[in-house]
């Protein structure tokens, strides 16, 4: 079993690294939701299977699959990869796992977030979502590794870092009542701080257009590296997004970040509208008012 810390990992000298810093394990979760991965899960579980091989030419790799699914993944998935049974919900990894911090000497300590299905019963994805709640706490377990336990929800998509201090997030997720409605702004950036180990949040308004997940910044801004940020961006006015990442730029310009240094932005086209066609939705298991399923006839479709 973990211990648990009781305190907050910037008070204890651990920050969250960079996605770009070196990293020695990495998780995922086996896709299978009828009523959100279409035909029973096999096209998305094809695509698993090929993002999962190329992570493990590079470093080990886990794969998070239920008791129905351990053999079928088994067949279709690396050797290399380590399979462990756990029950979940969905298969966002991201979003569910912990948050690992780091210090100076290289220790290694997690953050077990709460998790409400971006949104709990006033906007969110499905219902129960009460296994993927559990999904950080189990991985810092059994990776040995002490945890924080973070009275606060949130989503590892909603957040980004550049390792020296600075996040970034948007208000349309963080600041959406479906999360943290009890706390105000200044409220939640002391816990972004003091959970994350920084010292400056950057806010963006909005997130990329109808994202289902309240504007998540993983899809729309990102550090490259220290001083620099990607933003989804469009040329096209007549976009919706025009105006939302128009409005990011302008702020990021203006901004510095936790050292002090202006940002640069470097504007990374998004693709054009991409159409879920009849066939796919038809495909798509139909399960009213508690899950993913229930959205499929507001998706755009191309017949």
């Amino acid at each position: 079993m973990s211990r648990i810390v009781d305190s907050t990992p910037k008070a204890d000298g651990f920050r969250m690294p960079a996605e770009w810093e070196r990293q020695c394990n990495c998780w995922m979760v086996w896709p299978e939701r009828p009523d959100n991965w279409r035909l029973g899960g096999k096209p998305a579980q094809e695509a698993f299977s090929q993002v999962a091989a190329a992570i493990c030419e590079h470093e080990p790799l886990t794969m998070v699959v239920s008791g129905q699914q351990y053999l079928n993944a088994r067949e279709h998935l690396p050797a290399d990869v380590r399979e462990v049974e756990m029950t979940t919900d969905d298969s966002w990894m991201r979003d569910t796992g912990p948050t690992f911090v780091i210090n100076d000497a290289g220790e290694l300590r997690g953050v077990d977030w709460r998790f409400n299905a971006w949104g709990g019963l006033e906007g969110g994805l499905y219902f129960p979502w009460d296994h993927d709640d559990l999904v950080a706490r189990k991985v810092l377990e059994m990776e040995g590794v002490p945890m924080y336990h973070a009275d606060f929800v949130l989503e590892g998509g909603s957040i980004d870092v550049d390792g020296q201090g600075t996040v970034l997030t948007t208000e349309q997720c963080l600041l959406n009542h479906n999360r943290n409605p009890e706390l105000s702004k200044e409220q939640i950036e002391h816990n972004l701080c003091e959970y994350l180990g920084a010292d400056k949040v950057i806010w963006l308004p909005r997130g990329v257009y109808l994202d289902e997940t309240d504007g998540h910044v993983d899809n729309f801004a990102r550090f490259a590296a220290p001083g620099v940020v990607m933003l989804t961006w469009t040329d096209d006015r007549t976009d919706p997004q025009w105006e939302i990442s128009n409005e990011a730029l302008q702020i990021l310009q203006r901004e510095t970040d936790a050292r002090g240094r202006k940002l640069e932005v470097v504007k990374l086209h998004q693709p054009g509208p991409i159409y879920i066609t009849a066939e796919e939705a038809a495909g798509v298991d139909h399960i009213p008012a508690c899950s993913r399923g229930w959205k499929v006839s507001a998706w755009p479709v191309r017949t």
